[in-house]
């Protein structure tokens, strides 16, 4: 049943008082009786009318009951009905705005500003930030060259989203002069700038090998060059395009705390496939996306809720940040955190500006 389900057959009084029992949740992190509830519901009714409403919440699958306590807790089903029904989010104020935009100053290398980007997530929130490198697929290129090292090595250094420098060193079939690497990359940028990589890799490189007969020595000498720089890419492992920062933080949230729990959780954070992949659904999400436990689709997570927004540049969006902790989190504090950032990432990362 979704959350507008929901919310429609609630009536009034038990969305009001759901909401105060997430809200009392979320702040102290013990189960909540109907006696806290009757003291600040303002509704003025009794405990006893207050346990009948609660059971009914508990029935809907919003509200569960730990066997050590009489309160309820907000469920998975439940987070949900008040984030996309009940929760107000405020905006940040311009000082939060302010000291968030100097953070991510543009002057910063590119592998800095990311890194920055998930440290400054995680000290805002206390929580675990996470910021997911471009995707291959929406990195343009904007310059390629290439430096003779010794032997048959050559160094490759690509200039991709205007400002992400990647160099990676390759393995040649002969030694290469400097002119005949200056020729091949002025041949290289003329053809291959202001195009995706995966559209390098799959198009142009597979045209450029079914006409390898008819290309001249130095024609072939960019194309060597282009295919050992580009299987390199293609061959990038996912650990390099995520960087955590905050995962500590966890460790003094209480519904993680246990050991297995913790160790699950940051084998998954040191994997990070998981977190790539959950991350690859937001990437086409329209502003922030919520997981909320199960929701992720994975199990380490159940205990989790991921809050998501993509950043963009001139419109196109490159990739996604986020912040992971417990479901008990503040989200009316850390979905705007989480907007502005993306939107403050995407303005560093414009070359334009």
């Amino acid at each position: 049943m979704s959350s507008e389900n929901n919310s429609a057959q609630l009536s009034e009084r038990s969305l009001y008082l759901f909401k105060a029992l997430v809200e009392h949740f979320i702040q102290d992190g013990a189960p909540v009786g109907s006696r806290t509830l009757s003291k600040d519901s303002s509704l003025n009714l009794s405990p006893a009318t207050i346990r009948n409403v609660m059971a009914d919440l508990e029935d809907f699958g919003l509200l569960d009951s730990p066997h050590t306590s009489a309160g309820r807790i907000p469920t998975a089903k439940g987070y949900r009905l008040f984030v996309d029904s009940l929760l107000r989010v405020n905006d940040l104020n311009s000082i939060e705005v302010e000291k968030i935009a100097r953070e991510l100053d543009p002057e910063n290398d590119f592998k800095s500003l990311m890194q920055r980007t998930s440290s400054m997530l995680s000290d805002i929130t206390q929580l675990a930030g996470v910021v997911m490198l471009p995707r291959t697929d929406q990195s343009k290129l904007q310059h390629i060259e290439f430096v003779a090292l010794s032997g048959n090595r050559v160094l490759v250094i690509l200039v991709v989203n205007g400002r992400e420098v990647q160099n990676r060193i390759i393995n040649t079939s002969r030694a290469y002069s400097a002119s005949e690497l200056q020729e091949a990359s002025n041949y290289l940028n003329e053809i291959f700038v202001g195009k995706d990589l995966t559209y390098v890799r799959t198009n142009i490189l597979d045209e450029l090998e079914k006409t390898k007969e008819q290309l001249d020595m130095s024609m072939q000498t960019a194309m060597e060059m282009a295919q050992l720089a580009f299987d390199y890419e293609k061959s990038k492992i996912n650990s390099d395009e995520l960087f955590f920062s905050g995962e500590t933080n966890l460790m003094d949230v209480a519904e993680l705390c246990e050991l297995d729990k913790l160790k699950r959780l940051f084998n998954t954070f040191n994997q990070k496939r998981d977190i790539l992949h959950l991350l690859e659904q937001a990437i086409n999400a329209n502003g922030i996306q919520i997981f909320i436990g199960e929701e992720s689709g994975h199990e380490v997570l159940g205990n989790c809720s991921v809050v998501t927004s993509p950043y963009e540049v001139d419109g196109k969006i490159l990739g996604v940040l986020g912040v992971i902790g417990p479901t008990r989190m503040h989200y009316e504090r850390v979905i705007p955190i989480v907007d502005v950032t993306a939107k403050m990432l995407g303005l560093a990362l414009n070359p334009n500006n």
